[in-house]
Formats: C-alpha cells, structure tokens, sequence
C-alpha cells in the first residue's frame, strides 16, 4: 500500500471570501478563500461545495499564504452524489434486505441478492450514457423472483465513490506544512443576469415612474454566501460545445443607484464592471432580483403608428396586392434617456414592462417590449400594443407595368384613417418602398425618414375621417 493511499483525504475548511463575477452570457467567475492544513510532501485534499456546473478545465489555485509553497499535481472532479437511484445502481449484484407490506397488512423481511435496479445506467449508439427504466428485480435467499416490488430496501453500507457534495479531489506536493490559505477561482454555466424594468405612467400618460432591476438566476448548483457581486456587460467571446462563440452581449448598467448600497460601475477593459456596494446571498435554484436604478418624474409620448408594410420587408412590387386590407395602429410609447428627462445612464438590454393608472389612480399594464442596449441621450420607443378606436383601411387603386415587369411599376394607394374618439389624435402613416422610388403625386404633406420610408402626419379631430392618397413610381 503507498504512503498517499494509506493516509486520510484532508477536506479544504468551508469558503471564507467568495467573490462571484456573473456574465450575461450564462456564466460566471466564481472565487473563494479556502484554509488547507497540509503536511510536507505528496497528500490528497478534497474541496467541497463546489458548483456541479463547474467548468473542471478553469480551476486556478493559488496560495496566499507564501506564493509557490505547493503545487497540484492531480485534479479529479467528482459528481457522482449520494440518492437512492445512485446507491441501487451500484449494489446490483449484491446482497439486500427488502422489507414489503403484504396486501394482508402483514410485514415481509426478505434477505436477497439485487439483480436489477429500478433505474440503469447503460451505453447508446453514440458511445455516451444515458438512464434506462429496466425495473427492479430481487432473487430471494430461498430462490423466489420478485419483479418490481413495493417496499423499502435496505444496504448494508454506502457504496465506494459516491460522495454527498460534488468535489475537486487534489493530489497536493507541498513544500511547507500547516495552514495555508488559498485562492480558488473556476468558472460555471448556469448562472446568468439580466435587466428588467417597470415603467407606471400617470393617469393622463405623460408623466412616468422608471424602476430598473437586476435579474439573477442560478442553476449552477451551489449556493454563494455573504458574496461580493459583480456584473460584467460586455460581449465575451467563448468556446462552446458545438461550434458556436461568443453570446449575448452586455452593456453599461446605470450609473444612478437606486439609493445606498447598490451597484458601483467602473470601466474594465473594452467592458463595463458593476459592483454590487453590500455582499449578497446568491442561492441555488433561485431567482433573485437586485435593485439597479430608479427615476421619477419621467416624461413620456404617445404615439400612434400605421405601418401596413412594417413585416414585408424590401417589398417588390408585383401584381399581387399585400399591406391591405383593414389595419390597427401600433402603440408606442416613447421616452428619451438623458438627464432632462431624469435619466441619462446607459440602460443593458432588457424587458419593459409598462402600466397606466386609471381613473380611480389603479395601475393597469398597457404592454412590454425588449429594448436593446441604449446609451444615454437616445431615445426608446415601446410597442405595446394596438389601437382599439383608431382605424384605417388601405387599397391599391392603381397598378401598371414601366414598360415590362423587368424595368419597373406604378402604382396608386389610398389610406383611409379614421378617428372614432372623442378627443383629437395625432396619427403616423408609414409608407414603405422597395427600389429606387418617387412619389410623383400625392395630397398630403410627407416626412422621409429613411431611403425607404416616409411618415404622414395626420392630426385628426373627434369622428374624423381622412384619406390619404398618392402614387409611387418603382424602377429596379
């Protein structure tokens, strides 16, 4: 028997300082302080408690006790816990007691050899693993075959190699001996962050109230006591299984609190870093939502948008008509994120959630959107929904061939838009084209917004109807 086998696995003392850095991309940088009492010369060290989504080639380890006083030589990662499924598994063909109530009411003790668990684990095609019902299977001291009976079962010991929390088991030389203390950073999936945020307008839809959080969710199978949190924003590149790199990216998160003890942003790299002011539990199988940001007193717009073309695209006319028929303007609600309108911090990607109050000043939600990542000084503009008295309908009135299908067409459309309100609307016509275009008529004024698009703006009184008509010429 060798010196290392015959002498008993030393377990590192609990985490001390975690610290966890999470990235938006599904992962995070976990480090920790951990006490090692160790001897002189070769000797095994377990390290508990360590996430079970672990990425086993990102471990370091360094002393911070004197740099350089040992080195690893082996790492092992073990992850095959203790559970009822696991412990059958490894006794099949060993003896076990089975103690069953028969449908009399009477108990049955029965000693015997297990032939099959209830669960397996056995190989496929493919060359992995993968579980299999196969059912349990017990022959009796006295020779019975029992298939899948009901009861309890009992072992006479834990099976060798099954371990309660996963574990980086260590081959250790050290060169120095008693306690010394190290650092231990790795990386794991399953743990990720994101931004979400509520918008609450007042009654009239003008004035609003902007709360931003921060969204943890952690599945890597640890729990972080007391840590010190950072966000990283910021596109990191990696290496995944099946060929893909990088991720979602990041972004700047606001640089204004949401009072004492938030977050503290500082720039890292071609990245932003967010300090969280005050430690934090970050617990397994959680959820766990951090206060980011918080201004009142925003001011919002409405707008009403009629975008018949908004899905097709780069459109090319033809003789097939699209884009009419009976159309619901889109809602948007608009706000601009610079300091004048209290805001003025770089928002990360996220979802808004907006809601208006009512006339007994009752919050209701009017609809969400996803936002990409704004910088301050620009402006957000949320769909939310369509209108509910506002209508319009559009036809194509006209169409014609320049010459042949190949050169070209000309076409007529009229937009009819009607306002089945009470009060005055303003409304935005968006009218999409394909090609190099002109509109060679027309009988309302025009906005171009984009080498494809132009806006009529109808301002339209209570029970008005307007119609807005005009052609395109399309050469391609």
């Amino acid at each position: 028997m060798s010196l290392i086998a015959a002498l008993a696995i030393a377990t590192a003392a609990a985490p001390g300082d975690v610290e966890l850095t999470i990235y938006n991309q599904g992962f995070a940088l976990v480090k920790q302080q951990r006490a090692l009492e160790l001897r002189t010369g070769m000797q095994e060290v377990r390290i508990e408690d360590v996430a079970q989504l672990i990425e086993v080639n990102s471990v370091g380890i360094r002393s911070l006790t004197q740099a350089g006083s040992f080195s690893v030589l082996e790492q092992n990662y073990q992850y095959d816990l203790i559970s009822p499924a696991a412990i059958l598994n490894k006794v099949v063909g060993k003896q076990i007691v089975f103690n069953r109530v028969l449908p009399n009411g009477n108990k049955e003790r029965i000693v015997g050899t297990l032939l099959s668990a209830p669960t397996a684990i056995v190989g496929n095609a493919d060359g992995g693993a993968s579980a299999t019902w196969n059912g349990m299977v017990i022959r009796t001291d006295d020779g019975r075959i029992l298939l899948n009976p009901t009861g309890e079962i009992e072992v006479s010991s834990i099976p060798d190699g099954l371990i309660s929390r996963p574990s980086l088991l260590w081959l250790l030389d050290s060169r120095r001996a008693g306690t010394n203390n190290i650092e231990l950073s790795y990386l794991t999936q399953g743990i990720s962050w994101k931004s979400d945020y509520v918008l609450n307008l007042d009654k009239e839809g003008k004035i609003a109230d902007f709360k931003g959080w921060v969204t943890l969710t952690n599945n890597a199978g640890a729990t972080f006591t007391n840590a010190k949190l950072k966000l990283l924003a910021g596109e990191v590149f990696r290496q995944q299984p099946g060929g893909f790199g990088g991720g979602r990216g990041g972004a700047e998160l606001a640089m204004k609190a949401a009072g004492d003890g938030n977050f503290n942003e500082e720039q890292f790299s071609e990245y932003h870093l967010y300090t969280l002011q005050r430690p934090t539990t970050v617990k397994d199988r959680e959820i766990k939502q951090v206060s980011l940001l918080e201004a009142t007193g925003v001011p919002v717009t409405k707008k009403l948008v009629i975008d018949a073309m908004r899905q097709y695209g780069m459109w090319r006319p033809n003789e097939g008509v699209v884009g009419v028929g009976e159309i619901k303007p889109l809602v948007f609600i608009e706000f601009t994120n610079d300091e004048k309108s209290n805001l003025g911090m770089p928002l990360p990607m996220g979802t808004i959630k907006v809601f208006q109050r009512d006339s007994t000043d009752s919050l209701q939600m009017l609809g969400e959107a996803s936002i990409n990542h704004t910088p301050r000084n620009e402006k957000l503009s949320l769909p939310v929904g369509r209108a509910f008295d506002i209508v319009s309908s559009r036809k194509r009135t006209e169409f014609r061939w320049l010459g042949n299908a190949r050169t070209g067409a000309i076409e007529t459309f009229e937009v009819e838009v009607r306002n089945r309100k009470q009060t005055a609307e303003t409304v935005h016509v968006f009218e999409r084209f394909g090609g190099e275009w002109t509109i060679t008529s027309k009988n309302a004024e025009y906005t171009k917004l984009d080498s494809h698009t132009v806006d009529f703006v109808l301002n339209l009184k209570a029970d008005e109807v307007r119609t807005i008509t005009y052609t395109v010429e399309t050469r391609w």
